[in-house]
């Protein structure tokens, strides 16, 4: 769980500076709701508040919608962690909607019209061009994760993502894609992937000999993988850095978890 959230929130915190949308106008949607949804949410969250944005504000950027419906305050039955970002119902009393049963991935994007689409979901396509062109609409450089794998079960493709935002998303994936080539522009699409996270915790974490592994070491993990980026250089290339740098990075890793201890 928060090797997920350390290594989504690296390539977010990345896209985020490209996009030029500060973190208190950040509206972040996710498709799943589980265990690594809520560990991605946690982690966006520290550093929303480390920003100096109060806590429920910050809890209230974030959407999540699991296998039954968009997650809010009238729903019985719900997980602590879920609860934790439940939306307040009262303010959804007013959005237009395609139907009166739960509420639709749709329905949620054309309401809350996010900078940010992320995937937990295991539901391949269902980042579908209808969807991804009616969040492009609004927002200047959309970041969209589509984070399952493996590659069947991707939300969406970046072939297709890059498309249909006329190569203005910010994509990154939880599966290797192969680069995208759009209007004459070669787009790298960075893997979402723990390896860049968890050698270097382990190693900074034993350098220090600590006792606990506390959220804000994963959090400065992030922070510290977040300036590997390569899209911070050239905004068509890799949200996250080469395989082939991992030692690089994991040093980088272990020295800011040993210095968060």
């Amino acid at each position: 769980i928060q090797g997920t959230g350390a290594v989504t929130l690296a390539g977010w915190l990345a896209a985020a500076d490209i996009s030029q949308v500060p973190l208190v106008d950040q509206r972040i949607v996710m498709l799943g709701a589980g265990s690594a949804a809520t560990g991605i949410a946690d982690q966006i969250v520290t550093v929303m508040v480390e920003a100096g944005i109060p806590l429920e504000q910050a809890r209230r950027t974030i959407w999540l919608i699991d296998s039954r419906d968009l997650v809010h305050s009238r729903r019985t039955g719900l997980e602590d962690a879920k609860m934790t970002y439940a939306q307040p119902y009262e303010q959804l009393e007013s959005w237009t909607r395609e139907g009166s049963g739960p509420f639709t991935l749709f329905d949620v994007v054309a309401n809350v019209r996010p900078t940010c689409l992320i995937g937990t979901s295991a539901q391949p396509g269902a980042f579908d061009e209808r969807l991804v062109r009616e969040m492009a609409r609004h927002v200047e450089r959309p970041i969209i994760f589509p984070l399952s794998n493996p590659t069947s079960k991707s939300e969406a493709i970046p072939t297709d993502l890059i498309a249909w935002t006329e190569g203005r998303a910010l994509v990154a994936t939880g599966s290797p894609f192969a680069p995208v080539t759009y209007a004459g522009r070669t787009f790298a699409i960075g893997q979402c992937n723990n390896v860049f996270i968890f050698p270097g915790v382990g190693l900074g974490v034993i350098a220090v000999g600590a006792h606990r592994v506390t959220d804000a070491m994963f959090v400065a993990a992030a922070r510290a993988l977040s300036t590997f980026s390569p899209a911070r250089r050239d905004p068509t290339d890799s949200l996250y850095p080469s395989l082939v740098q991992v030692r690089d990075v994991s040093r980088a890793v272990a020295r800011a978890v040993a210095a968060a201890l």
